[in-house]
């Protein structure tokens, strides 16, 4: 007779079943508290590029580019107005100091002159006939005066005798009293005569000064009113190159317009265009170098131009030891300008990277070299070939410098 078996709890299918729900939650826990749930995205190695962060020293310098120019430039402005009868040069010509370069004419200048001059010998003329009017008044002031000097002597004799004679009583003294009053006039009239012939000599010397004043200033307006006339005359101001004449017969010029420069060939500079970036930091005095001809040769800065346009302002530089021999007006060539002295620091070549994370951060690989994680980053200055590392990389790290373009947001790259 068959008896019942006791069923077993732990059957087979329940082990199993039991086994793969561990299992499964196991994986989830795993999962959930430790796999790493970072952004990944899978790149070509061979696509980017990678760069050692190594320990050097760090050329503080810029690559700028520098156009030869002649050392000084002159500039031609008309210094007087007119419209231009005759030019005698062309753009480009060779010319010596005094040199006539073009020939204005200018009818109302003309006038001015013409009027000035008028009034000038005006003046003379006058002059010439108060001082000639003068001279006249003199000699009838001294006949005046020995007239009256001569009547005033007859007077007196008379006056003396009419005087012993009254004493005598031999004569009136209605007598004695008209010979005294006719010499006593007489003397008072010398006495007036003197002080008005003092009055009119010193009043016609007045005249004279006045005269001669106001003639000196109409001389001194002619003669500049005869130097603006030679202004219209316009030569070279210095000997040079006239690079650029911009005018043409019959053409009409104001005062003050430019009409062109003189390049002074005995020397050149280099003018150098500079990113406002760096603006405060360049200044008189700042060395730089070039290569021309296989050689290098030094520059420094000899003036900067503060005015910033487009992004960019200017800067002269000169050639201290000497201007390189075959350099030519308009040549341009690239000019290392150093900003700063070499000093050791840990360095990360420059690359595309930049442009997309503005230095803040990179992908730096793992030891395994399979992975480039991201990693917060500080950089400092910038040369053509290297930036400054201030913290986040140490010597020996590998760094993605290429561009990061198409990595998106991804925190990890796996090769």
């Amino acid at each position: 007779m068959d008896r019942a078996l006791p069923k077993r709890f732990w059957t087979t299918q329940r082990i199993a079943i039991f086994g793969g729900s561990t299992l499964v939650l196991g994986l989830l826990a795993y999962t959930f508290m430790f796999a790493d749930r970072r952004s990944k995205l899978n790149v070509e190695k061979d696509k980017i590029t990678v760069s050692n962060v190594a320990t050097g020293p760090f050329e503080d310098f810029i690559a700028v580019t520098g156009v030869v120019q002649p050392l000084k430039t002159i500039r031609l402005d008309a210094i007087e107005g007119g419209y231009v009868t005759q030019k005698l040069v062309e753009g480009g010509t060779m010319v010596k100091k005094g040199d006539v370069l073009l020939k204005l004419e200018n009818q109302s200048l003309k006038l001015s002159f013409l009027q000035s001059e008028t009034e000038a010998n005006r003046l003379v003329n006058d002059l010439q006939n108060t001082r000639q009017r003068l001279r006249v008044e003199r000699y009838t002031l001294r006949k005046t005066l020995s007239d009256l000097d001569y009547q005033t002597e007859q007077a007196k004799d008379i006056f003396d005798r009419q005087t012993k004679l009254f004493k005598d009583k031999v004569i009136s003294e209605q007598d004695y009293q008209k010979a005294k009053i006719d010499y006593n006039k007489l003397i008072e009239q010398r006495k007036i005569e003197v002080e008005s012939q003092k009055y009119q000599e010193d009043n016609s010397k007045l005249q004279i000064q006045q005269l001669e004043g106001t003639l000196q200033r109409t001389q001194r307006n002619v003669a500049l009113w005869q130097q603006t006339l030679d202004n219209l005359v316009v030569k070279a101001p210095v000997s040079g190159q006239l690079s650029s004449i911009d005018v043409e017969v019959g053409s009409n010029i104001n005062r003050g317009q430019n009409i062109g420069q003189i390049d002074d060939l005995n020397g050149f500079k280099m003018r150098v265009g500079i990113d406002e970036h760096y603006i405060s930091r360049v200044f008189s005095g700042l060395k730089g170098s070039f290569e021309f001809n296989g050689k290098t040769h030094e520059l420094a800065i000899s003036r900067v131009y503060p005015e910033v346009k487009s992004g960019r302002f200017e800067v002269d530089m000169i050639f201290p030891k000497g201007t390189p021999e075959g350099i030519k007006r308009g040549q341009s060539s690239p000019i290392q300008l150093e900003l700063g002295k070499a000093a050791k620091a840990t360095l990360l070549p420059v690359g595309g990277f930049f442009s997309d994370t503005g230095g803040n951060w990179v992908y730096v690989l793992d030891k395994s070299g399979k992975r480039a994680v991201k990693r917060q980053i500080t950089l400092g200055r910038k040369n053509p070939e290297y930036y400054e590392v201030l913290d986040g990389l140490q010597p020996g790290d590998q760094v993605i410098t290429s561009s990061y373009e198409n990595f998106g947001d991804n925190e990890v790259l796996e090769f």
